[in-house]
């Protein structure tokens, strides 16, 4: 069972039909939409910020979400697909965003609707990403624009397939 943790008088909100891996941990000022699923080794640590997360987000093993002390939250919209291995400090990812594996974004970053972030890049504090833009690299730079039917496609097939996989462990 993950651990839901209570911190400061505040406990964790977790929406209707949530997945959350058995070692998942979700700390603190932590408020999740329906049919999301939070996977193996992921902490979302809302202990000195909120972490707002909507509906349909799948966050993937070994992920971490955190913030900084009266500056920063997280907003992750709607649809949006966290890879594994991900950092996000104190961000906003738009609805129908991808975080690719490896990634990390950083305080007052902010990923736009139906964007995509590659694997492996670092997007800086303060960066703003716009709809549909791929970045990627170390610094992330602005690769190209996707077409945005394209975009909400693929990023609604992973969210409804992280949903459906999250369903194989309700089986008994």
């Amino acid at each position: 069972m993950a651990l839901i943790k209570p911190l400061l008088g505040i406990t964790p909100k977790i929406g209707k039909d949530c997945f959350l891996a058995d070692n998942a941990t979700i700390i603190g000022d932590v408020v999740m939409g329906d049919e999301c699923s939070i996977w193996f080794n992921t902490v979302l640590r809302g202990d000195v910020n909120s972490i707002r997360i909507g509906n349909r987000v799948n966050i993937q093993d070994g992920s971490v979400l955190h913030t900084l002390y009266q500056k920063s939250t997280i907003e992750i919209g709607n649809d949006v697909s966290i890879g594994h291995n991900v950092t996000i400090h104190g961000a906003k990812i738009h609805d129908l965003a991808l975080i690719g594996m490896g990634a990390v974004v950083m305080d007052d970053a902010e990923v736009g609707e139906g964007a995509l972030v590659a694997a492996g890049s670092v997007v800086l504090s303060k960066t703003k990403i716009g709809p549909n833009e791929l970045w990627g690299g170390a610094p992330a730079k602005f690769i190209k624009m996707v077409d945005p039917a394209q975009s909400r496609e693929i990023n609604q097939k992973i969210a409804r397939n992280y949903l459906m996989y999250s369903k194989w462990y309700d089986e008994k």
